[in-house]
């Protein structure tokens, strides 16, 4: 039996090794939005198929995926199957990670010809084909290439005919290429280090090191979650959605050792890839519930165990194959914000205000008939973020992704890729709902083509028409705005768009709710924000009462 002590220890060892196993992704990928954004996840799992590790490095729509579809997949291939040097692949929305541009591997590990666990991975890969990364598909058909589980390396060899296929099928194939074997160096990094770890512990197995850190993991939520009020509390929360607005529902239930979840009330699944699949909701839902209950511990399958969620089959939540689901993280990443909604009642004061949520993401490429015109064929897919929402005793953070945690794509790295060029990036004044803590600053963006071609852009972003709300007597963060220079034209938070060439894309990311009265603001601060261009003279006096 192992000491506590040294369970401690090879607890924190794994750690290590799954935050090299992330960063060796992004070292090799191909596409910025995995090499600059971190948009990908890394864990190590036990022969259970259950996550005993992740790197910090990812989203929780990635890592919380990933640990339900690990075991998924140990599930789908039989053991006595499984031998060194195999991994496994799939992109089905319903298993990885929502939509067809996220591929996870698992990678089956052995350790003196036995096996004793797996890694995974899961990153995105910039184009699947079909209409590309937009809203407009009908049904997943239209989406791309679908793959099912299979084997992508078998005892070392490459599938070669699998690897010909997704090339054939993308418009950006040596990204993809690129990227694929980006995430397999990224599954051999974990295995090699944990067979390290391994031997330098003399570990034969994973059983004992897997029961402390899930049961170590479980107790401690449970008790955060013991200390919680006990009840039933209902939130709806309305948003922008495609052509009308939507209601999302849930109602949250604390017990004594459990939370419970539930999207009973959403609206139904439309015809636009705006949908969602259970298992990216429920990703959110938790990564929002265990930033207030249990921060400090973990994230792991014992951590994660005691949240629940379900939603009626067919709601815009839980949507069922075939619907299209190309944007599911639109609405995916606004379900903090409905759960955040039920906890304030049950906690008040306790909770963030609303943020702008959903990440501004700009997927981009070359416009219909460029080939024809000699023009540069790219696929590209930035990400921009807004403010989040005032905590209840710090400001919002300014043009920062929560929830997704994927970084902003840098201006540089952007130009260098693409024929795309930046005018401007910046915060925009007075974007932060004014409160006792102001909410977290949004941003503005101008680009254009640089060469003399036209962009086509698909917009699937949130919080145009619905704001942030404020928490506890503040104000609304601003909404976002997306527009065109050359006519001041306003375009929806959804479609399929052509920005013609020399004119300007301008997007102005939404700003964070703020928390409590506005009157009861620091002055000192106010005037700090005055100062450095935060807040206007005009909004301190009509916002916050401030009169000199």
């Amino acid at each position: 039996m192992i000491p506590n002590t040294r369970l401690q220890v090879i607890w924190d060892r794994l750690l290590a090794v799954v935050e090299e196993q992330g960063q060796a992704l992004m070292r090799a990928a191909f596409s910025p939005i995995v090499r600059e954004c971190g948009d990908i996840s890394a864990g190590i799992f036990d022969a259970k198929g259950r996550m005993l590790a992740q790197a910090v490095t990812g989203t929780p729509g990635h890592i919380n995926t990933m640990a339900m579809a690990v075991e998924t997949l140990r599930n789908h291939f039989p053991i006595c199957d499984m031998r060194p040097g195999d991994i496994y692949v799939t992109n089905d929305p319903w298993i990885a990670s929502g939509h067809l541009n996220d591929f996870l591997l698992m990678m089956p590990v052995f350790h003196d010809d036995r096996l004793i666990g797996c890694t995974s991975c899961t990153s995105h890969l910039v184009d699947m084909g079909g209409l590309g990364m937009g809203p407009d598909g009908t049904d997943i058909f239209d989406e791309g290439l679908l793959i099912p589980p299979c084997k992508l390396l078998d005892g070392g060899k490459l599938n070669t005919l699998l690897m010909d296929i997704v090339r054939s099928n993308s418009r950006e194939p040596i990204a993809n290429e690129g990227d694929i074997f980006a995430l397999i160096a990224c599954c051999e990094t974990g295995a090699d280090r944990l067979c390290q770890m391994m031997r330098e512990f003399e570990l034969t197995d994973l059983d004992e090191i897997a029961t402390y850190i899930i049961e170590t993991s479980r107790r401690g939520t449970i008790s955060a979650i013991a200390e919680l009020p006990k009840g039933i509390w209902h939130n709806s929360l309305k948003v922008d959605g495609y052509d009308t607005p939507l209601e999302l529902n849930a109602t949250l239930t604390i017990a004594d050792d459990h939370l419970l979840v539930d999207f009973d009330g959403t609206a139904p699944c439309i015809t636009k890839g705006i949908n969602v699949p259970l298992n990216y909701a429920t990703a959110y839902t938790v990564f929002a519930l265990r930033c207030i209950i249990g921060p400090d511990i973990p994230n792991n399958a014992g951590s994660l165990e005691p949240f629940r969620v379900i939603g009626p089959t067919g709601c815009i939540l839980n949507a069922q194959h075939p619907a299209p689901v190309a944007m599911r993280h639109t609405l995916g990443q606004m379900t903090p914000d409905l759960v955040y909604g039920c906890l304030a009642q049950a906690l008040p004061g306790q909770v963030p205000a609303e943020g702008a949520s959903c990440m501004y993401d700009l997927p981009l490429r070359h416009s219909p008939g460029a080939e024809d015109r000699n023009e540069t064929l790219f696929a590209l897919e930035l990400v921009f973020n807004g403010g989040t929402g005032a905590r209840p005793t710090l400001d919002g953070l300014s043009a920062t992704a929560f929830p997704s945690g994927v970084w902003g794509s840098q201006v540089e790295t952007t130009e260098a890729v693409a024929p795309v060029l930046i005018h401007r990036r910046e915060l925009r004044m007075d974007s932060g709902g004014p409160g006792r803590q102001r909410g977290g600053l949004g941003q503005r963006i101008e680009m254009s083509a640089s060469e003399d071609q036209d962009l086509q852009l698909f917009l699937s972003v949130e919080r145009i028409e619905t704001p942030a709300k404020g928490r506890d007597g503040a104000g609304d963060g601003a909404a976002g705005r997306i527009q065109l220079a050359e006519n001041g034209t306003d375009l929806p938070g959804k479609g399929t768009f052509i920005i013609k060439a020399g004119d300007r894309l301008i997007f102005e990311t939404p700003g964070g709710g703020g928390f409590g009265p506005a009157s009861e603001r620091d002055r000192g601060r106010l005037e700090s924000d005055i100062d450095a261009g935060l807040v206007s003279v005009d909004a301190a006096r009509n916002h916050y009462g401030q009169t000199s």
